[in-house]
């Protein structure tokens, strides 16, 4: 049965359905309400101080999630329709791209060491874990746990 995480609020669940109902909307939370699950291949679970970013299929952030503002200082309001690069600056080992790698080809990316440089802020280490989404709109979820 798949398992799906809200990127609102964490909350895990177990459906054996991808979809609300008769129609293809996607699941919603049922605990918070939000309006789309993302879903995961393994359980997955996050620190409790993980951040939660939403990102369409070029890469712009489309909504922040639990934990976003804590690390970054950054809501909704301050990055939706930017690219995720402008506005948290992910600085990767070795100078690798996870992010277009994971929107490239479609995988998970897990736990990689990046820097987070939010919005010229002073830098935050963090760990990293990208998830695809397995919907025709494609995008990710991107969770950033401080260190």
């Amino acid at each position: 049965m798949p398992i799906f995480i809200c990127p609102n609020c964490g909350d895990r669940s177990i459906s054996t359905e991808r979809t609300a109902g008769f129609k293809d909307r996607a699941r919603a939370c049922s605990k918070c309400g939000f309006g789309f699950l993302f879903e995961l291949l393994d359980d997955y679970y996050p620190a409790p101080n993980a951040a939660f970013f939403l990102l369409d299929q070029q890469g712009r952030l489309i909504g922040t999630g639990r934990g976003a503002r804590e690390l970054t200082g950054l809501g909704d309001l301050d990055v939706i329709g930017r690219p995720v690069q402008d506005v948290l600056n992910l600085e990767f080992e070795n100078d690798e791209d996870h992010v277009g790698t994971a929107l490239e080809w479609g995988v998970r990316v897990l736990d990689k060491e990046v820097t987070v440089y939010a919005e010229g802020d002073r830098p935050e280490s963090a760990k990293a874990d990208i998830f695809p989404a397995y919907d025709d709109d494609g995008g990710l979820l991107l969770v950033l746990t401080p260190r």
